[in-house]
């Protein structure tokens, strides 16, 4: 019997957790919250209103593996199943009534919620943030996997005094004890559940204000507010900018920027708080190797596309992506300039070709696509649907597609229609070659680019001579000098450097483009190129990479001078990956006779940065210099163990791809054996995999 009443019970929780609640409509979460860090657990409340549009017997969160202590319904015990997954409650629920449900729970996410830096002896370094993309919020919060059911969010959060807390929604209140203060978050408008977020740690602010009004709050690290300025550079202006572009009123009460240690992407949109890889936070140097404005725009045009209106489905996700991209990209232009704008796009359209040919393109339509299709060739579409509706058409028919399904959720078909009503044309055929093919329509975009840029018809007019003619023969210098675009003279050394006569290579050394300079340094066999002190002085440019690349060579060709560049650059860190400081210290190593004793501090530096206190791009910079050119001591092969199953998967994988490496070897295979007997069972869930019984 107890058999047959667990089947039941289990086609029940089945039956609850596949239907659709379109009979429920949840209107507003109250969250009460208190992350507990050396645990990695939290402790919550949550009280739902909700209402009922037609009698149903039973409804359901998503619920993934939590453990509930109290559940009420309109302040009584209720009973509810909790299959791991979801949290289900059976009741007579009737139509047009409110219904109250509190649900107190806690758990430890798996995923989703991330404390770093607890567990070491760093003061200022601890931080714990949200990364709900997709349907994940309901590994901390009994809520809505589906992006169809928006609801609206307060969030109240107990953390340790000395911490700032950051969330959605206006902060409201600040209670403080003794040790905790509770912060309360108010939003005013429904939204997707995976949306929502929060961020606590040591951070200082920059207050902004837009044009229109909306409070602007870009967050820094204490230590960092020199590089306020240079991160957030153009944030007002992109932020003022697309408002106008859009033609709709920004749709939150508030908006700001947090940065956090680890992230799994580079930014993450939730509705008024976009979180971010603090590897974009950087100094002026800095700016024109690796900046924030891309990632700046991007999530901010979510806001309107993604946020405002949300896909229903997979299938419609190019009404994110696609459409925070073009947006992104119309922002640079404002900032950059056209050339800039359209030779991403040709550099985009370069990449999806190269797919296209391969066979391997996708359709937009695709919910299994890439990346590069969603957000590129996405992209691409809104530049040609733009170009075939007219200007006046487009933006009416953007504005008309937010204010008709604000807050809602929509489809392409949804889209379309409003662009054909506005633009009065029949978009079938748009949808055919550009929404629905596999196939990116290179010839189309070829055309677009060749009418609009100037730099680029002149860069196809090369190549298409370098079919024709023998390249000793081409002016090459004719084409150098018929644009100023520094975009056309970096891809023609980057694609024709070995075929560039001196001319051309002088030139672009004494171009005050740092681009161009930086391009030419790609090259081999630079010395033949670039006269000793030409390299030298590169020491001194205004680009950490190119300082970096302008040092390997020297230390590599002029071996008789390696004191003098290592002297030239030490103390010099570069971006926040410390790449040219790591370098450095590789170098210092490898330099022989070189402050012989300090080279025990040099290894000792290396190692330590593979430590988990550090971000994991530095972390990886030092791994691969290791591998390379020294060898791992047992700190940095503990950490590269514990490494292999890092919350970011970008880092786990070349932590596991390196230790399979590693274990080619016997040697290493016997050291890594060895430490694995002295690591917890959780920290060895690869080892383990790998390793001989």
């Amino acid at each position: 019997m107890k058999r047959i009443l667990g089947v039941i019970f289990l086609l029940l929780n089945v039956y609850v957790s596949a239907q659709h609640q379109d009979k429920v409509d949840f209107i507003h979460a109250e969250i009460f919250i208190e992350p507990i860090p050396d645990e990695k657990r939290i402790i919550g409340t949550v009280i739902y209103e909700f209402q009922i549009l037609a009698d149903v017997d039973a409804v359901f969160l998503d619920a993934r593996d939590l453990q509930f202590s109290k559940v009420l319904l309109d302040g009584k015990p209720i009973g509810y199943t909790n299959n791991g997954k979801t949290i289900s409650i059976r009741n007579e629920f009737k139509n047009k009534k409110n219904y109250e449900l509190n649900i107190q729970y806690s758990c430890e996410p798996k995923q989703t919620v991330y404390f770093l830096g607890w567990a070491d002896f760093i003061e200022g370094n601890e931080q714990i943030w949200t990364q709900g993309q997709g349907k994940y919020t309901s590994h901390w919060l009994p809520s809505f996997d589906d992006m169809t059911e928006k609801v609206e969010f307060d969030l109240n959060i107990n953390a340790n005094n000395g911490h700032e807390v950051i969330a959605n929604g206006i902060l409201t209140n600040k209670n403080e004890d003794k040790k905790k203060t509770t912060w309360s978050f108010d939003m005013q408008k429904p939204m997707s559940s995976y949306l929502l977020a929060f961020v606590i740690g040591d951070y200082n602010k920059q207050e902004l204000i837009s044009d229109s009004g909306i409070p602007i709050t870009n967050y820094f690290y204490p230590e960092d507010s020199l590089k306020v300025e240079p991160t957030y550079r153009y944030t007002k202006e992109i932020f003022d900018f697309l408002e106008k572009k859009i033609g709709v009123a920004y749709p939150w009460q508030n908006y700001k920027q947090v940065p956090v240690r680890d992230f799994l992407y580079a930014g993450m949109e939730n509705t008024g708080t976009t979180i971010f890889s603090d590897q974009y936070v950087i100094d002026s140097t800095a700016f024109v190797d690796k900046n924030y404005v891309n990632v700046n725009a991007h999530e901010l045009a979510h806001q309107w596309f993604g946020n405002l209106v949300t896909e229903k489905d997979g299938e419609h996700h190019w009404l994110h992506e696609g459409f925070a991209t073009y947006y992104a990209y119309l922002a640079e232009r404002e900032v950059f300039g056209d050339d800039h704008f359209y030779w991403k796009l040709y550099k985009t359209a370069q990449q999806l070709q190269e797919i296209s040919e391969r066979g391997e393109g996708q359709s937009l339509l695709d919910p299994k696509a890439s990346s590069l299709t969603f957000y590129e060739k996405g992209a691409w579409a809104l530049v040609i649907l733009r170009e075939l509706v007219g200007n006046g058409a487009f933006k009416t028919g953007i504005k008309n597609y937010l204010k008709k399904y604000e807050f809602k959720n929509v489809t392409v078909t949804n889209f379309i229609n409003e662009m054909e009503f506005a633009s009065s044309l029949n978009l079938s055929d748009f949808k055919k070659n550009w929404l629905e093919s596999t196939s990116f329509p290179i010839n189309v975009a070829i055309e677009e680019l060749s009418q609009e840029s100037t730099s680029i018809a002149v860069f196809l007019k090369l190549e298409a001579e370098m079919k024709s003619a023998q390249s000793e023969d081409i002016d090459y210098l004719k084409y150098w000098n018929q644009s100023n675009s520094i975009h056309l003279k970096t891809r023609m050394l980057e694609k024709y450097r070995s075929a560039l006569p001196f001319e051309v290579q002088d030139k672009a050394f004494q171009s005050d483009t740092v681009p161009v300079r930086r391009s030419l340094l790609s090259q081999k066999g630079l010395n033949d190129i670039l006269p000793k002190e030409q390299l030298v002085s590169l020491l001194s440019d205004r680009s950490y990479i190119t300082k970096e690349m302008a040092l390997f060579n020297l230390w590599q060709y002029y071996p008789e001078d390696r004191f003098t560049y290592l002297e030239m650059t030490k103390g010099i860190i570069g971006l926040p990956n410390k790449n040219i400081g790591m370098l450095w210290l590789i170098l210092a190593i490898l330099t022989e006779n070189y402050k012989e004793s300090d080279t025990q501090n040099y290894l000792e530096e290396l190692n330590s940065y593979t430590g988990s206190e550090y971000s994991f791009e530095v972390r990886q910079n030092a791994f691969f210099y290791l591998k390379e050119a020294i060898t791992f001591n047992e700190e940095s092969l503990i950490n590269l163990i514990l490494a292999t199953n890092h919350h970011a998967w970008q880092f786990k994988k070349f932590a596991r791809n390196l230790v399979d490496e590693l274990l080619e070897d016997p040697n290493y295979y016997l050291k890594i054996q060895k430490l694995a007997q002295e690591l917890k069972d959780d920290d060895l869930r690869y080892i383990h995999t790998k390793l001989k019984n």
